[in-house]
């Protein structure tokens, strides 16, 4: 990636500066990199000695719960858990700071509180076409892994780490770390000479990747793999098209007694197999919704099939979305029918093919 513009790291640093009370905010479902951005964020805010807290819309997945180490309780809050103390922690702030998400859509819930706010916004993120009206400053690049590499390279330019990885707190550069892991696939995707750089920087500070490891990848409860099986086994569904998909629905869930996080990782699966273009996994949240994950092999995008039949956007090779049970199809059981149909429709077109390959060539 090309340098960081160090006029706007200037001035991201004076509003630091200048702000007294701070707080971080990332999207629904906070994945690696939101939580590990706003966490390494965080930690270098108290360095600067800041009344400092982040909140997300939802709790984190258990997988991901040991970011939080032994941060204060307080220090992180979620809007569907603790409604009243993360509204008043946003009104309280004189300075936000929007960690990889690119427009106020995706905090659901907190969106008209944040446009309430008075307080100035700040955009760290990686994904396409922010709405950069919605903020005082922005750093939007999506020529980087993720939203914890281009935060590290922002911090690194920061007078108080000057360039060395090692001033990094150790906290934060264990959440970067891990938030690039995750949002790479362990090095599998999405990676530049830049990524390469920041784990370089990072071991040499320090970071103990081995840990983060068994944490994102040998930590998970049995439960995850037992239902891995069945839906492998028989929910696994192949279209001529070379598109795998699968859904988990409520009662299967409830079944196996998942929680958060249990099923991350679930829409890569499928890419393994030679034949198979592109993967989608549909997961039941409530009676009228389905989140909609889809993961791509290069030549094929699954940002334009999330934009066109999900609601949704993301990157080049890993998008999501939602699909509305009353809006998009009458029941659970016309999900099938849905998917099928909009998948060839979708490799057919000759508007989806050409989309597909300006992104590639992007």
């Amino acid at each position: 990636m090309e340098a960081v513009d160090k006029k706007k790291i200037s001035h991201l640093h004076g509003m630091l500066s200048r702000a007294r009370i701070i707080t971080t905010i990332s999207h629904v479902h906070p994945d690696g990199d939101a939580i590990g951005s706003s966490l390494a964020m965080l930690e270098f805010l108290r360095v600067m000695g800041k009344d400092a807290a982040s909140v997300f819309p939802d709790p984190a997945p258990d997988s991901l719960s040991f970011l939080a180490g032994e941060m204060p309780r307080t220090d992180i809050l979620s809007y569907s858990g603790e409604p009243r103390e993360t509204v008043a922690r946003l009104q309280a702030s004189d300075l936000i700071i929007c960690l990889d998400f690119n427009d106020f859509t995706r905090v659901e819930g907190l969106r008209d509180i944040l446009l309430a706010t008075q307080a100035p916004k700040v955009l760290i993120d990686h994904h396409k076409d922010p709405d950069l009206t919605a903020f005082d400053l922005a750093f939007s690049r999506v020529d980087v892994s993720s939203t914890c590499e281009l935060l590290y390279h922002i911090l690194l330019e920061m007078p108080e780490i000057q360039g060395d990885p090692s001033r990094l707190p150790q906290a934060a550069a264990h959440a970067l770390m891990t938030g690039m892991t995750t949002d790479t696939n362990n090095f599998a995707n999405s990676t530049y000479p830049s990524t390469f750089a920041m784990a370089a920087g990072l071991l040499r500070a320090g970071v103990n990747r081995d840990d983060i490891l068994v944490h994102v990848l040998q930590d998970y409860p049995l439960r995850r793999l037992r239902v891995l099986g069945k839906l492998l086994d028989s929910g696994l569904h192949l279209t001529p098209e070379g598109v795998a998909w699968m859904v988990l629905d409520l009662e299967t869930s409830a079944s196996y007694g998942l929680t958060e996080g249990d099923t991350e990782g679930f829409v890569n699966v499928p890419l393994s197999v030679r034949d198979i273009r592109m993967s989608i996994f549909l997961k039941q949240e409530s009676d009228t919704c389905l989140r909609v994950s889809i993961r791509s092999k290069r030549g094929f995008s699954a940002l334009a099939l999330a934009r066109k039949c999900f609601h949704g956007g993301g990157h080049l090779l890993a998008a999501g979305g939602k699909l509305w049970i009353g809006q998009d199809v009458a029941s659970l059981a016309e999900v099938p029918d849905f998917l099928e149909r909009n998948i060839a429709d979708f490799f057919s077109s000759k508007n989806g093919v050409i989309e597909a390959q300006v992104q590639v060539n992007e």
